[in-house]
């Protein structure tokens, strides 16, 4: 990243490091965020035996060409590292060099079969390309053969500029965003022709449980954006798996409401957000003990093959 020509770029910065996408949005990184022992005690704190563990935005397709694929096996490698230092606490998440479909291929193969990783990161947009690029097909048809799930992660929206003040860009933009990628998957047909492919959609499914009648009267009613869909887009998103991260216990009662308790998945965001909080708010939510241990752990068991 720090070689990057072109933003986003990386500078140490008092201490810490600061991430930066031009004028548009920076992050500021601290030693303890990327601390593993920061992240094994908040693991102990709530209790939780297994993490899944993925890098930070920006992803390695979001560097030139020239560093992606340098970038991916770097962060895999490091992944790795760490997973076999504590196998049994640790579990990788691939990063691929998505602007690069062969490579991110024989990145992905190699992060399952030799590194032992359980799925791949995809961002909510490939350095301006969107999700539904035809030169992305093969990489998704590739994931469902090889049976690694996709988990969809926000990055600053090709929109951020519009969005830049009051900090909006994290507040609701990353949740925007990653509605709009899932539902360009739906919608372009993709997963429509790969069935088996499994994805993970974060943040509660963003905004899309509460959008979902709209939707399905824009295509079912109006007839809108059918083209490459055989079904409402509600019934793909029967397949499509949410996270718990939004603190909020009204919508993560609707989000299991709309998922069902098979597809919610226990998630944190840590170290952004501190796993206790998610706990506390799912042990007082109005589901059954039963349905309480599937978001817990027994759907991340199913889906990606740990514990």
């Amino acid at each position: 990243l720090a070689q990057n020509p072109v933003p986003p770029n990386i500078h140490r910065d008092a201490g810490s490091y600061l991430i930066t996408y031009g004028g548009i949005q920076s992050f500021r990184l601290f030693p303890e965020v990327y601390s593993v022992q920061q992240k094994l005690s908040a693991m102990e704190e709530s209790k939780i035996d297994i993490s899944l563990i993925s890098t930070n935005i920006p992803g390695p397709c979001m560097l030139v060409s020239e560093l992606s694929v340098a970038g991916a096996k770097a962060i895999n490698n490091f992944i790795a590292e760490l997973t076999q230092k504590h196998p049994d606490r640790l579990v990788g998440l691939a990063s691929i060099p998505w602007n690069l479909p062969e490579e991110a291929i024989r990145e992905m193969t190699r992060a399952k079969v030799e590194l032992g990783f359980c799925g791949a990161m995809l961002y909510s947009h490939i350095n301006g390309r969107p999700v539904d690029d035809p030169d992305f097909e093969p990489i998704y048809a590739h994931a469902a053969t090889l049976d690694m799930p996709i988990v969809l992660h926000p990055t600053v929206p090709t929109w951020g500029e519009k969005i830049m003040e009051y900090s909006m860009i994290p507040m609701m933009g990353f949740q925007v965003d990653t509605s709009f990628a899932l539902l360009r998957l739906i919608l372009s047909g993709i997963l429509e022709r790969n069935p088996s492919l499994r994805v993970v959609i974060p943040h509660a499914g963003g905004v899309l449980p509460y959008m979902m009648g709209r939707i399905d009267h824009q295509t079912e009613v109006l007839g809108r954006a059918r083209d490459n869909i055989t079904q409402p887009v509600s019934m793909y998103m029967k397949n499509i798996y949410l996270d718990t991260v939004s603190p909020s216990r009204q919508a993560l009662e609707y989000a299991c409401e709309f998922s069902g308790p098979n597809r919610l998945l226990f998630g944190s965001d840590h170290p952004w957000v501190f796993p206790k909080i998610f706990v506390d708010i799912i042990n007082k939510m109005k589901i059954s003990d039963l349905d309480k241990e599937k978001i817990y752990y027994q759907n991340a068991k199913s889906l990606f093959g740990i514990g």
